[in-house]
């Protein structure tokens, strides 16, 4: 039957993958993943054979159209991103968006995301949240920031390990040193860990030892 199925990936540990996804990636006709080589690892370890083709965020508006034409004719087709749920910080949006706009059924498997186990370890609170993801590199990151400043939700954000020390810094001018943060790095992997405290605590942490792994922040709201 003709489907779209987003599949969460371990973010890590291999067994965070769900009896449920490895069905769906053994029913799926053909699936589409960020980089061929990094997934076929994974299929390789679950001894799982299939075609795969590649959907990143330089070619996804390239071959949509492609997709689309597979599930109208009847294709099962799997979509799995590098690490995690697909379409959070990873490609996803635009074939979910013209899915439906075809009456194509999608659905998306329950499993593996870096944002909901870091909040819930950083101790601050998690009843209300925003998921703000990568900061803007350059073009309207000052202006994030600022609008960011008075928020007064949890707010979440991934970071790179060699952009880590720049963010905090303007986390700090932006929402004060004293805000509280927690910092956690390389979620469901052997080398896991989160540092909490004001973001003058975390970055002095950091002078002497280089970050490395991918990071999650968890920054207060604003009391």
């Amino acid at each position: 039957m003709s489907k779209l199925v987003l599949i969460p990936s371990p973010i890590g540990n291999l067994s965070d993958l769900t009896k449920r996804a490895i069905e769906e990636i053994e029913n799926s006709d053909l699936i589409f993943c960020e980089d061929t080589r990094h997934t076929v690892k994974l299929l390789n370890h679950l001894e799982i054979k299939k075609t795969l083709k590649s959907y990143h965020k330089f070619n996804e508006h390239k071959i949509v159209e492609s997709i689309i034409n597979k599930l109208k004719n009847g294709y099962r087709v799997g979509l799995i991103s590098d690490a995690g749920t697909p379409g959070i910080s990873d490609p996803g949006y635009l074939i979910v968006k013209k899915s439906i706009e075809h009456n194509i059924e999608v659905e998306c498997l329950p499993g593996p995301t870096a944002l909901i186990p870091a909040l819930v370890i950083s101790g601050l609170p998690c009843e209300r949240f925003t998921f703000e993801g990568f900061l803007p590199i350059k073009k309207g990151r000052k202006t994030r920031l600022e609008e960011l400043s008075i928020e007064k939700r949890t707010m979440i954000f991934y970071e790179s390990p060699h952009k880590l020390i720049k963010t905090l810094n303007d986390f700090s001018n932006a929402f004060g040193s004293e805000r509280e943060v927690s910092v956690t790095k390389e979620i469901s992997k052997i080398f896991e860990s989160t540092i909490r405290g004001t973001i003058d605590d975390i970055l002095s942490s950091f002078e002497n030892k280089k970050p490395k792994g991918e990071y999650v922040i968890i920054v207060r709201g604003i009391k």
